[in-house]
């Protein structure tokens, strides 16, 4: 691999709740780094800068997956086991919830992401389903997958406001079609992966619109290119035992995956220009898994968490001399 980047600068914080699984970590805009205990049913808070961590109740049995953060410092979150989406107002504590429709068997909100207007658009693994919810009104709006078990997993939204899913059970993505003004008839457009076997698990989306996923079943990064539906992939380093999950694309398009099916986990650099893998790193506690990533602009970092029970951060700078 080439030596297009620096290397990469890894720091970890220990969370002191043992094997409460934090994840999917979210900067705010005052910098400080939000997180989801999933197994200990808390949302949490680091300080990058003193290292120190605070825990907030959330309410028995919520579940947080996943989390995003507003402009305003509220905290977002999926209550992935009491079937709601619920906001945090870290100042009071305060926790409001917005709940799934009634017998609509989105029990199981999954993955958050912000929409341009401010609203967010979710995926629904069990429940089979991808949602838009109003965060004025509290309105959901709900689309089903064609097929039954096609766990509805990772979601991002491309350049020109477009939401796209990649659908875990299946060798499909999809793409969330929102374009009704009244919201009543979103719907999945669907397209199959080249492969049967495969089974797409975490995307991103480059600035060419682009749509990137990692196969977590057989060890490929592929791509889907809406302009031709046409699809490209590559093996991994690890090949079949690469388990690729957590994703996060940077400024420059490079995209950064984890390897959870070695140990320690293995963070792989791809650049899309060149189309080739660029490097690697270790993950210094070994992460276990490392499920979801964030890539926070300003700073140029990478954040993640692990079920070793550690938040860390990635600094990606891309090397300026020769």
């Amino acid at each position: 691999m080439s030596d297009s980047f620096s290397e990469i600068d890894l720091a970890e914080w220990e969370v002191p709740w043992e094997r409460t699984r934090p994840r999917d970590p979210f900067v705010a805009p005052d910098g400080m780094v939000w997180f989801c205990g999933q197994a200990g049913g808390y949302i949490g808070s680091l300080n990058p800068v003193t290292g120190e961590m605070k825990q907030y109740d959330i309410g028995e049995g919520a579940g947080p997956h996943n989390l995003i953060v507003a402009e305003d410092g509220m905290v977002w979150y999926a209550g992935n086991r009491r079937a709601h989406i619920g906001r945090l107002n870290p100042e009071t504590g305060d926790v409001t919830q917005f709940p799934m429709p009634a017998e609509s068997g989105a029990k199981d909100p999954h993955t958050l992401v912000w929409l341009p207007d401010g609203n967010i658009a979710f995926t629904v693994q069990g429940g089979n389903k991808v949602g838009h919810l109003n965060v004025t009104t509290g309105e959901v709006k709900l689309a089903s997958a064609e097929e039954d078990g096609s766990r509805p997993y990772g979601i991002k939204v491309a350049p020109d406001g477009e939401v796209w899913v990649v659908l875990f059970g299946t060798n499909r993505l999809a793409h969330f079609d929102m374009d009704n003004p009244d919201m009543n008839n979103v719907v999945l457009h669907e397209f199959e992966l080249p492969r049967k076997e495969a089974r797409p698990r975490r995307m991103e989306i480059s600035s060419d619109g682009r749509i990137w996923y990692g196969d977590h079943r057989t060890g490929f990064l592929g791509v889907f290119d809406p302009k031709d539906a046409s699809f490209t992939e590559w093996q991994l380093p690890s090949a079949a035992k690469a388990r690729v999950y957590g994703m996060a694309i940077d400024n420059t398009d490079t995209i950064w995956l984890v390897e959870t099916g070695v140990q320690p986990n293995r963070f792989v650099a791809f650049d899309t220009k060149t189309e080739r893998f660029i490097q690697q790193a270790d993950v210094p506690s070994g992460g276990s898994t490392i499920r979801h990533m964030y890539y926070h602009e300003d700073t140029g970092e990478i954040w993640f968490g692990t079920d070793s029970n550690y938040i860390g951060r990635a600094l990606i700078q891309p090397r300026t001399g020769s």
